[in-house]
């Protein structure tokens, strides 16, 4: 399948995908994910605005409006309990993903996660730039102030990573995902606390997320000192380079981090970190597209573009790709648990579908 047929049918895809309320399915034939992820759904927006389809895109941020215009009471309580110090547990914070029709997941899978939130933060800004529709941020203003407070207060707070693992820790792509929305908006409004939150949890990531010239996965405050627990590299680390600028992707920090995953992480594609046992490691699509993207930045074109080929060899015959094939994998010994457990990985995954279009895009 060539790329511009691949382009067509990513879009297709996608549309076919989003319900009429606007959610995205993160992959419609995988059970476990029939859901919308603010996280996965902006990516997905963000694609789409590049690929000239910005209906799509707006019919999803209204959706997260719908979804959350409703969550002051909660949120409000929530920063009580925080104000007096008070144990909020894990189950009281707002959810990280939600039926196509809005209604609150209601499963035992972990909840609490930031980075879905300041990514759609970030998307919405970035869409009223591509657009130039400033009016969307007053139609969408109550679900946009409930998660700038909901942000401005529990960013530091641990929970899950981005991959729905780890939630006694603090990661720095989640953190990133806070401070690309808050700067995001900030910045397009001229609101000057969101920008000094932003710089705030930048240096906070500076000061205890690099070890040894890169970033680490996640990190922990043991006796109120921050430090790396998990100080692997994490391919999730590319999205301080781009698109949320944390470091710009020439920073010294930035191209240590990139060496690792290159050296811990590339074969043909991108595998997520070291030691992944979720259907053996396998390589990742979105994250080889996020890959080539930060070398396309970094004006390695040649590099950029053998990462879209390669994703583009994965493509089924209906142009369908997959959230990762089984090459090189870390653990091979568990393949088969996760196949026997739960079928062939994600099929569709729209997530891998939106991140070809975006480094394609990037790539014109």
């Amino acid at each position: 399948m060539d790329r511009d047929q691949l382009t067509a049918n990513c879009i297709s895809i996608i549309k076919l995908n989003q319900h009429p309320r606007g959610g995205y399915a993160a992959s419609p034939l995988f059970t476990h994910y029939t859901y919308s992820w603010l996280r996965d759904g902006t990516f997905i927006a963000y694609a789409m605005d590049q690929s000239h389809q910005s209906e799509s895109a707006e019919q999803f941020y209204r959706w997260v409006h719908r979804v959350l215009k409703d969550k002051r009471s909660t949120v409000d309580m929530l920063i009580g309990k925080h104000e007096r110090k008070e144990w909020i547990d894990r189950g009281e914070f707002l959810g990280t993903r939600y039926h196509l029709d809005g209604r609150e997941d209601q499963s035992e899978w972990g909840h609490f996660q930031l980075d879905g939130y300041g990514t759609w933060l970030w998307g919405l800004a970035e869409h009223v730039r591509a657009t130039g529709d400033h009016s969307l941020l007053q139609e969408l203003r109550e679900s946009i102030e409930i998660t700038v407070d909901y942000l401005m207060t529990f960013w530091h707070y641990p929970n899950f990573d981005c991959w729905e693992e780890f939630p006694d820790y603090v990661h720095p792509a989640t953190l990133a995902c806070v401070y690309g929305g808050l700067k995001a908006l900030g910045e397009l409004e001229q609101r000057q606390p969101l920008l000094e939150r932003a710089e705030q949890i930048r240096q906070f990531i500076l000061e205890h997320a690099v070890k040894e010239g890169r970033l680490v996965k996640s990190i922990q405050c043991v006796n109120e000192v921050w430090q790396p627990v998990l100080p692997d590299v994490d391919a999730s680390l590319l999205w301080l380079g781009v698109p949320f600028g944390v470091l710009k992707p020439t920073d010294p920090i930035m191209q240590q981090t990139v060496q690792a995953i290159e050296h811990d992480l590339k074969h043909g594609g991108i595998q997520r970190y070291p030691a992944d046992r979720y259907y053996g490691g396998g390589e990742w699509l979105l994250l080889t597209a996020w890959y080539g993207w930060l070398k396309a930045e970094t004006g390695d074109r040649d590099e950029a573009m053998r990462c879209l080929e390669w994703i583009i060899s994965k493509a089924d015959p209906l142009g369908r790709l997959p959230e990762q094939v089984a090459d090189n994998l870390r653990n091979p010994a568990v393949y088969e648990e996760w196949l026997s457990k739960w079928g062939e990985p994600a099929l569709p995954l729209l997530w891998s579908q939106a991140m070809f279009l975006v480094l394609s895009n990037k790539l014109n």
